[in-house]
């Protein structure tokens, strides 16, 4: 993906919003994607401040083990796995289960 003078941030949700409902990536998954230098970090910084845009579903970015890292930056501490199970994940103890099976990778799945 060519990242030109575009923010990262943009970039990174635009990335998010192609997950489909009932899937989730990784951070580092999207940093890889976009070939972004700082990482996973970046990455995590733009998600935290996703989850109050509405059209950026952020509930389905978690860290590379499939653990709900990012909860805290929602409006309650259940409402990442709240909106993940009404997405059709199955979350038991902040970890998504089957996480191989449902996980999206964006280099696959839009193309490097």
């Amino acid at each position: 993906m060519n990242t030109g003078k575009v923010n990262y941030f943009d970039l990174v949700y635009q990335v998010v919003r192609e997950i489909p409902k009932g899937r989730v990536t990784s951070y580092g998954a999207i940093a890889h994607y976009l070939g972004l230098k700082s990482g996973a970090r970046m990455v995590g910084y733009a998600m935290n401040a996703a989850h109050a845009m509405p059209d950026v579903p952020a509930q389905r970015v978690v860290n590379r083990q499939g653990l709900l890292t990012g909860k805290h930056h929602f409006e309650s501490p259940t409402r990442m796995q709240e909106l993940l199970i009404a997405d059709g994940i199955n979350v038991e103890n902040d970890q998504v289960q089957d996480f191989e099976k449902v996980f999206w990778d964006p280099g696959k799945e839009l193309g490097v």
